[in-house]
């Protein structure tokens, strides 16, 4: 799955968390001073070029939707983290946040306690 720009990630956002809207709605979410309607309208083209975001006409306007969810995307973006910077190791992920960043002890055991009740589940 391609990686979205900080700004891709904004408008996706405002898709998941409150659905189906068009470009003028979303203009509604931003603070002062807002983005030209034409920067957003293209962004979203370009969301949907990506695949992130689908439409459905309406005359001559396009009410957008998410087509890729947050889960989705955010499960792609962490595995490619993992690949690129820990040789697709999810232990090498753990081990660096135990040395470089401190990890206390009670969340590595909550850690190994949630993913062995994962495993208990299936």
């Amino acid at each position: 799955m391609k990686r979205l720009t900080a700004k891709e990630e904004e408008i996706m956002r405002v898709f998941w968390q409150y659905g189906p809207m068009f470009v003028r709605e979303l203009l509604t979410f931003y603070k002062e001073p807002k983005p030209h309607y034409n920067t957003v309208s293209t962004l979203v083209r370009g969301l949907e070029e990506k695949g992130f975001v689908g439409y459905k006409a309406y005359g001559n306007t396009y009410q957008y939707y998410a087509l890729v969810t947050e889960k989705a995307y955010k499960r792609s973006a962490l595995n490619d983290v993992v690949a690129q910077y820990y040789d697709n190791s999810f232990v090498n992920v753990v081990s660096s946040f135990i040395e470089e960043e401190g990890m206390p002890l009670d969340e590595l055991k909550a850690l190994i306690a949630k993913i062995e009740s994962k495993k208990t589940d299936k």
